[in-house]
């Protein structure tokens, strides 16, 4: 439908010397700037948010720093930092949109869609986590919680690559998928889109780096973020989405809910961290009517 009705917009800008790539979809005068999870994923898996896309929206979305189809600095401990992303997103958002924007930040994403709102929320219309997190030591707690709900055969094959500090072997990446069906996608098959982006996540450094190697051992450069106590001074149209199944828990949601006055929390049922293939229609559902009536 978006295909047919609007022309893509695509190209690369340029941020502290690295190229940005960017895709613009839509003609409206509001824009809904998107932030991909990872770190170090792409945008692809995010392009069902092309629905959101008419007269009055358009939708941007773009592969951060080291990210998909975007170019990385020599140093790439650069950019390897919350604070390094929050100010590209700035950056973005000035070359592209020019005007206020709706935030919308999916997993890692989300998290730095409240970095972001927490230091520049004067330039945004309103805010969607999807997703999202506001604590990494607390999302990994939950996470943890949902590996002894797995099980034993599974938990155990798990808690001894970690033992290792090995993934490698086709047994460890065997228990790991079976974490990611319950609570990543909860999909047979990965569409194009997704596997795109782990695609790209697995060719490029910055997942490593700044995660660790699976969504729920995190030992990278984020590991300690926790902005909980931050984000209380958000006053902003917030959205908060999370998945049922999600890794990144409805308890993790509730932080983020609890900690922004005003903001609406709504869980989607039956579905997991990509809750847009999994329950879309109940997703689009939501956040048009958020955005409908900012």
């Amino acid at each position: 439908m978006v295909g047919e009705m609007y022309n893509e917009e695509e190209g690369f800008i340029e941020i502290n010397g690295v190229q940005i790539y960017y895709k613009k979809v839509g003609k409206g005068k509001d824009v809904i700037l998107t932030l991909h999870g990872g770190p170090g994923a792409s945008h692809d898996y995010l392009l069902p948010l092309k629905k959101l896309a008419n007269n009055k929206y358009t939708i941007i979305f773009y592969d951060q720093c080291g990210c998909g189809r975007s170019g990385e600095p020599k140093d790439l401990s650069k950019c390897t930092n919350i604070q390094y992303y929050v100010e590209e997103v700035e950056e973005v958002r000035k070359k592209l949109a020019k005007d206020k924007v709706i935030l919308l930040g999916h997993s890692w994403g989300g998290l730095l869609a409240l970095a972001y709102a927490v230091k520049y929320q004067n330039n945004l219309k309103a805010l969607i986590v999807s997703s999202g997190l506001s604590s990494v030591p607390l999302t990994v707690k939950e996470m943890r919680r949902l590996i002894n709900q797995l099980p034993k055969e599974i938990r155990d094959e798990i808690y001894d690559c970690e033992k290792k500090n090995d993934f490698s072997s086709e047994k460890c990446k065997k228990a790991v998928e079976e974490f990611y069906k319950r609570h990543l996608l909860r999909l047979d098959v990965y569409p194009e889109e997704v596997q795109k982006s782990l695609d790209y996540l697995s060719k490029r450094k910055i997942y490593m780096i700044m995660n660790g190697p699976t969504e729920f051992e995190i030992t990278g450069t984020i590991k300690d973020i926790d902005i909980t106590n931050d984000i209380k001074n958000i006053n902003i149209p917030t959205l908060i989405i999370v998945g049922e199944f999600d890794e990144v828990t409805p308890e993790v949601a509730k932080v983020i809910n609890e900690n922004i006055k005003g903001s609406k929390l709504v869980i989607i049922p039956n579905s997991s961290h990509m809750n847009f293939y999994e329950n879309p229609e109940y997703y689009f559902n939501e956040v048009k009517k958020f955005i409908n009536n900012l």
